[in-house]
C-alpha cells in the first residue's frame, strides 16, 4: 500500500526537478547578464545592457525611451533632406582695422546659440576667414559661460574653424554671423563666405542670421538677382549710437552698422538699453546685442520648423 505513494513521490521530485531545469535555462536565454555584477564588467562597452538586464521590469521600457530620444534629436533631418546643420560664421582679426588693439569673438554668443541648435537637433560647424584658432579675450568671456571655455564640443570647434574653401555650403540650413569686437574686420568683405551665405539662402532655401556686430557680416550680401539682401528688410544689430564714439577702437570701423543697412536700403530697428531684441523678415533672422543670441537662434530653430513642415508645391520661401 505504502510503495506506489512513495513511487509517486520520487516521480513528483523527478518532474518539479525536470521542470526547474528548463525554466531556468529559459531565463538563462532571454537576460543572458543578468548574473553579472559591476565589477564583473567595469570598463567592458556591454556595460549598458548588462544594467538593462539586472532589472527586466523597468530597464527595458527606459531604453527604449531613450533610443526614441536619441533618434529624435540626433538624427534630425530638416526640409530637403539635409543633415541639419548651421555653419557658425566668425572673425579671425586679432586686432581692430590696422591698430594693434586687441578685437576677439564674443564667446557668450557663440555658447548661448550652440545651446540653443543642439538642443533643437543641428549639428554646428564653425569657419573664419584664417581658419584655425580664432581669437577669445577675458573681457569677452562672461562669468556665466566662463566654465564652457572647457567644453570641448564648442572649443575645438573655435580652435580648428574651417577655412572657407574647406566648406561645402550645401550641407547647411542656416548661417549664423558671430558677434564680437572683430565681427566687422575680414567676413563682410570676404567673397567666399558672401557666396557660402547666399548659397544657403537661394539654393538651399535656408537662413541667414545674424547678432549684435555679427550683423555687419550681412551688409554686403547680395542676391542672385543684384539686390542687396537686407533691401527691403526689418535689420537690427549693434547701432553705431550705442559705441563708444571717442574711443579708440571706434575710429577703425571700417563702416558703421546702421548706416551701412540704411544705405542699402534696409529699415534698421534697435532698443535702448541691454534687453535682448531681435528681427525676424522671412529668412533674414538678426539681433541686437549679446543677449539676443538666444532669441535669434530660437527664432532660426523657429524659422526652420516651419519651412520643413511645408508640403511640397506650397509655394517658394518668402525671400
Amino acid at each position: 500500500m505504502h510503495l506506489p505513494r512513495f513511487i509517486q513521490c520520487i516521480l513528483m521530485l523527478m518532474l518539479s526537478a525536470w521542470l526547474g531545469g528548463v525554466s531556468g535555462a529559459h531565463a538563462a536565454h532571454a537576460f543572458p547578464g543578468q548574473t553579472y555584477t559591476g565589477h564583473d564588467i567595469a570598463g567592458q562597452a556591454l556595460a549598458g545592457q548588462v544594467a538593462v538586464n539586472r532589472s527586466p521590469t523597468v530597464a527595458p521600457t527606459e531604453r527604449t525611451s531613450t533610443a526614441r530620444s536619441v533618434a529624435k534629436t540626433d538624427r534630425r533631418e530638416p526640409a530637403g533632406g539635409n543633415p541639419g546643420r548651421i555653419l557658425f560664421i566668425l572673425a579671425s582679426s586679432k586686432v581692430h582695422g590696422a591698430s594693434a588693439l586687441p578685437a576677439s569673438i564674443s564667446f557668450g554668443e557663440v555658447v548661448h546659440a550652440w545651446d540653443t541648435f543642439h538642443a533643437a537637433g543641428y549639428s554646428v560647424d564653425f569657419v573664419s576667414p584664417d581658419g584655425g584658432a580664432v581669437p577669445i579675450l577675458d573681457a569677452y568671456v562672461s562669468k556665466e559661460v566662463e566654465p564652457r571655455l572647457k567644453d570641448g564640443r564648442i572649443m575645438d570647434g573655435l580652435r580648428n574653424t574651417a577655412k572657407p574653401a574647406q566648406v561645402d555650403p550645401a550641407r547647411y540650413r542656416a548661417v549664423y554671423y558671430v558677434g564680437g569686437s572683430n565681427a566687422i574686420y575680414g567676413v563682410p568683405e570676404h567673397p567666399v563666405l558672401q557666396n557660402i551665405a547666399m548659397h544657403v539662402y537661394e539654393r538651399n532655401g535656408g537662413v541667414v542670421s545674424a547678432v549684435c556686430h555679427g550683423t555687419a557680416g550681412i551688409v554686403n550680401l547680395k542676391l542672385s538677382s543684384g539686390q542687396a539682401l537686407v533691401a527691403g528688410k526689418r535689420i537690427t544689430g549693434f547701432p553705431e549710437e550705442h559705441e563708444d564714439q571717442g574711443a579708440a577702437y571706434f575710429k577703425e570701423f571700417p563702416f558703421l552698422i546702421r548706416k551701412t543697412v540704411e544705405a542699402r536700403g534696409g529699415s534698421f530697428h534697435a532698443l535702448d538699453g541691454n534687453q535682448p531684441y531681435a528681427e525676424v523678415d522671412g529668412r533674414v533672422v538678426t539681433g541686437q546685442n549679446y543677449a539676443s543670441a538666444k532669441p535669434v537662434a530660437e527664432a532660426v530653430v523657429d524659422v526652420l520648423r516651419k519651412l520643413a513642415d511645408r508640403q511640397p508645391g506650397s509655394g517658394a520661401a518668402k525671400r
